[in-house]
């Protein structure tokens, strides 16, 4: 309540800050730390709705993760731009690539660091083959389907050829839709040949800067002060702190886990991209 009071009568601007952090993911072990429509949704309500509010800033530090994800955070950060008349700006600290700059093409000016990880506009399927493993153990894989697609892509039985070419037809039609995105945001700023900018390759802040994939470098705080004054006000909009954590007597035991393979999972995404 104090703080509503305080930026109802504040006459300095503010410009909330939400900070999209993290894989993107719906649900599994990555649920407490990804970032998904569920999670981010809030947040942006209570960014877009703040009495005052001059524009909106996002602080990402994204390697990617769900295209659906990717795409529903997305158009609801445009939806709320459009509702508000307000503009958007993103900023990107170590990377945003693959989902992460499809989050990045939801504001309006894209701001890097020099050494910011940008690009990754393709799409990717990673899995194992175990087939020879469980044989070497005498494991029998046993599986009963009613439909004969219905087991494509199991680990535990050699690749088929054909399923191999589904699945590269599926990920030709999410890509379309990433490269359809970036064309829609950011239009005639895009410089360079589209053949190289959507083959999944991924630059610095400076390269891609030069490329069009970025608007400018700086640092959020100083270049919303050079926009707005040195007096602007930035509240970081964050999720709201259960009870029991604000009085310190949660213990967390029970996320000890999840939470430990969630975080091995996020440095695998990041090691894509050297980081």
């Amino acid at each position: 309540m104090l703080n509503w009071i305080r930026d109802r009568f504040r006459r300095t601007p503010i410009v909330p800050v939400i900070r999209l952090s993290g894989v993107i993911a719906s649900g599994g072990l990555l649920a407490s730390r990804s970032l998904s429509i569920d999670s981010v949704a809030p947040l942006l309500k209570r960014a877009f709705d703040m009495r005052g509010a001059k524009a909106v800033a996002l602080a990402i530090n994204s390697p990617g993760g769900s295209p659906v994800q990717s795409a529903l955070i997305a158009q609801r950060i445009r939806l709320h731009a459009t509702e508000k008349g307000l503009p958007v700006i993103a900023f990107v600290e170590d990377v945003a690539a693959s989902g992460g700059y499809w989050l990045a093409c939801a504001a309006d000016e894209i701001i890097v660091d020099p050494s910011s990880i940008v690009g990754s506009i393709g799409v990717i399927s990673a899995s194992f083959g175990f087939q020879d493993l469980i044989a070497r153990f005498g494991v029998e894989r046993r599986v009963h389907t009613s439909g004969e697609r219905k087991a494509m892509l199991d680990p535990f039985r050699p690749e088929n050829p054909e399923d191999v070419e589904r699945l590269k037809r599926l990920q030709v039609e999410i890509h379309d839709g990433f490269k359809d995105w970036v064309r829609q945001r950011r239009a005639s700023r895009l410089k360079g040949d589209e053949a190289a900018l959507f083959n999944g390759e991924f630059w610095t802040g400076k390269r891609g800067l030069e490329l069009g994939l970025a608007d400018g470098l700086g640092e959020l705080r100083a270049t919303l002060q050079a926009r707005y004054g040195a007096k602007v006000h930035l509240p970081l909009i964050g999720p709201r702190r259960r009870l029991l954590s604000r009085l310190g007597l949660s213990t967390g035991l029970d996320e000890i886990g999840p939470a430990t393979l969630a975080a091995i999972e996020e440095r695998l995404h990041r090691q894509r991209f050297g980081l």
